[in-house]
């Protein structure tokens, strides 16, 4: 393609030529011009209409501000709708969670704080048919929001509490010497005064003594730390336990000993074996318990956990009116 341009005042002429790319260069940079120039022409008038309210540009701006408008409350809502639901359900469950934690405060032994109800820790009852609903405000729900808030960390530091109650309960539970040392076998020799076996005069007896095979194993009451562990001429080798509290139980005439002193022991471990180390007439162990310094029946304890067991196992156990009638039916 070739241009001519003549210039009639100087009597001149002067020709450009355009090949393919120059062509395709110049009709793209004249289409440029041109879009930029629409553009600002455009923006120009439709902002100076909009200001200065002409008829149809102004009515047109307006219809894009409402459709914009809408379109933005229309998701808003959408948004608030679904937080609302979420919102909901997060009052079902904290519901649901006031209910557990108030049984688990019958357990603990904490009471639960009064929630304006009348009664502590009971949620008020709430239900009934759907007559009318109307969507939340965005306060509405940032106000139900910080009231779950201000409920669920109530019921945080109330589970803290009840759990480190509930933690005091299981520890002093276990450290409690009621477990048989010599589980299944009986007393031979109790707590109080008898005849002495070796001296045949009247002595008093410190403790239980269980007599069984060598080598049987010797367990531990209840849980605690290992605080001596030692030969005795009249005990033999012989296991102290503290369970805390100034709660002692003693093992005593062990042929071996499978505890260091500073050990921890849970409670039903096995700590020694049976033997007749020291003074002692036949293998059997000698168990004590010292509270506060002074000797007690051990009797007293074992029968506390004895009846702790059969307590449980009462509750295990179905009805015997069930049983029976679980029995007719399967007749």
């Amino acid at each position: 393609m070739q241009l001519i341009i003549m210039d009639a005042r100087l009597a001149r002429s002067r020709s450009i030529t355009l090949s393919g790319p120059r062509l395709l260069l110049a009709v793209l940079g004249l289409a440029l011009v041109l879009m930029c120039m629409a553009a600002g022409l455009y923006h120009l008038v439709f902002l100076k209409g909009a200001r200065e309210g002409w008829p149809v540009v102004s009515d047109l701006v307006r219809l894009v501000a409402r459709d914009d408008t809408a379109q933005r409350e229309r998701f808003m809502r959408q948004n608030i709708d679904a937080m609302a639901r979420k919102v909901g359900e997060m009052q079902a469950r904290m519901v649901q969670l006031e209910s557990l934690s108030d049984r688990i405060s019958g357990l603990a032994g904490v009471p639960l704080p009064s929630n304006g109800s009348g009664k502590a820790g009971a949620a008020p009852g709430q239900g009934g048919v759907l007559v009318a609903s109307r969507p939340l405000s965005l306060g509405e729900l940032q106000r139900t929001l910080d009231d779950l808030e201000q409920l669920s960390g109530q019921r945080a530091d109330l589970m803290t509490v009840m759990e480190s109650r509930l933690m005091d309960q299981h520890l002093a539970k276990h450290m409690i010497p009621t477990q048989e040392p010599v589980p299944g076998n009986v007393v031979g020799s109790g707590f109080g005064w008898r005849i002495d076996p070796i001296t045949g005069g009247s002595a008093l007896h410190t403790g239980l003594d269980f007599a069984t095979a060598q080598g049987s194993d010797i367990l531990a009451a209840a849980g605690g730390v290992v605080v001596t562990q030692e030969f005795h001429p009249a005990y033999g080798n012989m296991v102290e336990i503290d369970h805390g509290n100034q709660v002692i139980t003693r093992y005593a005439h062990a042929s071996k000993v499978l505890v260091r002193r500073g050990d921890l022991v849970r409670r039903g471990q096995k700590i020694a074996e049976v033997g007749t180390t020291g003074r002692s007439t036949g293998p059997h162990l000698h168990f004590e318990v010292w509270v506060q310094g002074v000797l007690q029946d051990p009797r007293k304890f074992l029968a506390a956990g004895d009846a702790a067991t059969r307590t449980q196992g009462a509750r295990a156990s179905p009805l015997p009116g069930r049983a029976a009638a679980g029995a007719v039916a399967r007749r």
